[in-house]
């Protein structure tokens, strides 16, 4: 856990987690475990039916069981306001929505009234206590009945249920493909899934009557906009709220939006004078934490006779749910920019739709859109690969970009997997099996990543609210030690491990003796979004890169003015700055501090704390990629597939740490691989929704993921400090694709076509179904 040999390099190498002891101790801390003095507990009554008019809410009964101290409806909260969506693209219809309905429900699970009483037991007695009259209306069940010709609208002044649109056009699409010489057509199906982190929401918030602050504790991943968000709904100051983020089970972009829930916790503490928490429950989540993914895709692409990809044109009609949420239709906009992947596309025209139904509103999801789009364009590839009898390997390299996003050699990446894979070797024990019989496809896919959040200015522009950069400050503490803050949130991912990292590295000082504060709005400068989109290191990376690098000034300057000496003639090494070439010649961090607290002998311009604070606005943002392969066996006679293998080429720039690196792509993989096989949640006609429990709701175990390889390509952006490019949703992005992929080449030995896939999850009823009807087809 120590830098080693003096100068040398921290960064890159495989250090463990400082946060690991504790929480594998059972000694971390959430929300759940806060025990407030006078604490109340709050459960929500939640829509039964799917869309409805409904009554106030008749609270009589409810508020004279036992153990109730208060109870809140839409008739309550009028004078707070509704929750923002935080994307403004021209032509959107929606810019908000409500905490609590007054008049009308358009989803099952949407909150219509909290109770608050001294236990949850309690709470939920109230619950059951309360008296809603529904009026039920029409439903509009997925995007087919949502736009077909006179559905229900679930917005009486919108024209129909489109809520925002937007259209890329590049080059002359519709021409290419009326000439090419080969062109194909699929339309493509994407479940709705769910994030499931192992922590569910949770909220508490005390309000001090006296000095009129608020303080929330919130398993969030973006404490300082949560905090901007609570101050306008509340309408309060800013500066009397005070967001704690305690240890996160989990975030995966659930925990990047604001809920009713947060509201009304803060809300019931506020008006009956005590802390007031809520912990959602693992049915809660399925049905008010928001969804993902759910899409149709219309696609055709257009290849040359050498099977080169020309032209690709694409309508996207994206499942939203009842309303927008706090991104928006970020997902589908960003899944549209990147479905041209890694290819020379020098022809590309998008419809993208964000459509309205009556289900659980969508949002952010490990990946936000662009699984969906590597799923299409790289089954769009194989189609073509087939259609053309060419190797899917072969096809990808007469397409493959000479030029990059920001940096990158796609080329070098698909060797590397296919060389980690040994996919010669793969092919050829594939060519075994089918002369046994077996069912043995091989998988491989491209994809390329957007992260980092791009430029503020840039950002606004395109409708978003929240911006890009991100600040951090570091110290150097009298005990010599050195401390870290930003505002980017611990998920699990390791962010504070590897920020101390790149403090240690710049400083040449033992990586235990640096320290990260993180979670905390009093403490931590503000970040503008918070942990996601991969940007951890790349902006909050870059910003403590930064930082430090003027803190070692601010030292040498200090040490030069003490010591007597020439600012070009010491370095700091170990804790220390000393004159070079001359060991005992130097002064420790601590006698640095101590010093500068006594403000002698400082130099003009430094302050008596030896501190720096950098903000880092990105010029670009950042594009990580890779290559993803996959052997799988398909099982005749019952359609379940097995993962033989699973390797994994990719450039995500600086590698911080190695390992984590590593530890991101494998559980990247496992949302990724479970959301190719297994995961989907179900309505039925009447827009109930069916998987409400881990029974419904299957996610991959330890024993079915497969064994996986990774290899590294590492080419350091341009653009940021450090070279960092991100790396947590490569693994969730390719997988999809890669596993049809591979499906589709082992059913090919049993005569299904290649257009077949064109859907996940790929469960054993699905396969299953595939292989009958070719059965039927070939006799």
């Amino acid at each position: 856990m120590t830098a080693g040999a003096a100068g040398e390099r921290l960064i890159g190498r495989r250090l463990l987690r400082q946060e690991d002891p504790r929480l594998l101790t059972g000694r971390g801390a959430y929300v759940t475990d806060l025990a407030l003095p006078g604490m109340l507990h709050m459960a929500v009554l939640r829509s039964s039916h799917a869309h409805a008019l409904i009554a106030p809410v008749d609270v009589d009964r409810a508020r004279r069981v036992p153990g109730v101290v208060g109870v809140f409806t839409a008739d309550h909260i009028r004078d707070v306001g509704p929750l923002p969506v935080l994307a403004h693209p021209p032509g959107q219809r929606q810019t908000d929505f409500p905490v609590l309905p007054a008049d009308r429900v358009r989803y099952v699970g949407q909150p219509l009234a909290a109770v608050v009483a001294e236990t949850r037991y309690a709470a939920q007695d109230g619950l059951d206590a309360l008296d809603v009259t529904y009026s039920p209306l029409p439903i509009v069940a997925d995007v087919a009945e949502a736009t077909s010709p006179g559905a229900p609208k679930l917005y009486d002044d919108w024209p129909d249920n489109v809520v925002v649109s937007r259209e890329i056009n590049s080059g002359d699409a519709d021409a290419v493909l009326a000439t090419a010489a080969t062109v194909v057509e699929a339309r493509f199906t994407m479940p709705r899934q769910t994030a499931a982190p192992m922590e569910g929401r949770a909220t508490c918030a005390r309000f001090d009557g006296d000095t009129r602050e608020l303080t929330v504790w919130a398993s969030s991943q973006a404490p300082h906009l949560f905090r901007t968000v609570l101050a306008a709904v509340l309408r309060l100051d800013e500066e009397c709220i005070r967001v704690i983020v305690p240890d996160v089970g989990g975030g995966f972009g659930v925990k990047l939006h604001y809920y009713p829930e947060d509201v009304l916790v803060a809300v019931a503490s506020m008006r009956l004078g005590r802390p007031v928490k809520w912990v959602e429950t693992r049915t809660e989540h399925f049905a008010s934490t928001v969804h993902a993914r759910e899409q149709r895709v219309h696609a055709r692409a257009a290849f040359d006779a050498q099977g080169t990809l020309l032209a690709l044109r694409v309508h996207v009609q994206g499942d939203v749910g009842a309303h927008l949420h706090t991104k928006g239709a970020g997902p589908i906009f960003l899944g549209g920019v990147v479905l041209p992947n890694v290819y020379a596309v020098h022809h590309f025209k998008a419809r993208l739709e964000a459509i309205v139904t009556n289900k659980v509103p969508f949002g952010a999801y490990r990946a936000f859109g662009m699984q969906q789009a590597a799923f299409v364009t790289e089954r769009l590839m194989d189609i073509g690969a087939a259609r053309l009898g060419i190797d899917p390997v072969e096809i990808r390299r007469r397409s493959v970009a000479n030029l990059v996003y920001d940096s990158g050699d796609y080329p070098r990446a698909l060797d590397e997997a296919l060389r980690i894979a040994d996919y010669d070797g793969l092919r050829a024990m594939q060519a075994r099996a089918r002369t046994q019989g077996r069912l043995v496809g091989i998988g491989v896919a491209n994809y390329v990543e957007v992260t980092g959040m791009g430029p503020t200015k840039l950002m606004a522009a395109m409708g978003n609210r929240q911006g890009g950069y991100e600040s951090a400050t570091v110290r150097v503490e009298p005990s010599g030690r050195v401390s870290v803050a930003t505002g980017i949130i611990e998920l699990g991912q390791g962010i504070r491990s590897a920020l101390a990292q790149v403090a240690a590295d710049v400083l040449s000082l033992p990586y235990d003796r640096v320290g990260v504060v993180l979670g905390d709005t009093a403490r931590t400068p503000y970040s503008c979004y918070g942990t996601a989109d991969s940007r951890g290191s790349v902006t909050g990376g870059a910003a403590v890169l930064q930082a430090t690098r003027a803190l070692k000034q601010k030292l040498v300057r200090v040490a030069a003015r003490l010591l007597e000496a020439d600012e070009a003639d010491l370095e700091v090494v170990d804790g220390q700055c000393r004159v070079r070439g001359a060991p005992g010649r130097g002064l420790s961090f601590q006698t640095l501090a101590q010093e500068s607290l006594r403000g002698q002998t400082l130099p003009d311009g430094i302050e008596p704390e030896l501190e720096a604070r950098f903000t880092y606005n990105p010029e670009n943002w950042t594009f990580p990629y890779g290559v993803h392969v996959a052997a799988v066996e398909v099982a005749r006679d019952t359609g379940t597939v097995r993962v033989l293998g699973y390797w994994v080429a990719h450039d995500c720039g600086t590698m911080l740490n190695p390992m984590l690196v590593d530890g991101q792509l494998h559980g990247g993989l496992a949302q990724g691989i479970g959301g190719a096989l297994c995961e989907e949640l179900r309505y039925d006609e009447a827009g109930q929704l069916l998987s409400r429990t881990f029974m419904d709701y299957a996610i991959p175990t330890a024993e079915t993921m497969p064994p996986i390889t990774i290899g590294h390509v590492e080419t350091p952006s341009p653009h940021t400090p450090g070279g960092m490019k991100g790396m947590a949703e490569g693994g969730t992005i390719g997988a999809p694709a890669t596993i049809a992929n591979a499906v589709a080449d082992a059913l090919a030995g049993a005569g299904v076509d290649a257009a077949a896939v064109a859907a996940y999850p790929l469960t054993a009823p699905t396969v299953f179904a595939l292989l009958q009807t070719a059965r039927v087809t070939h006799g």
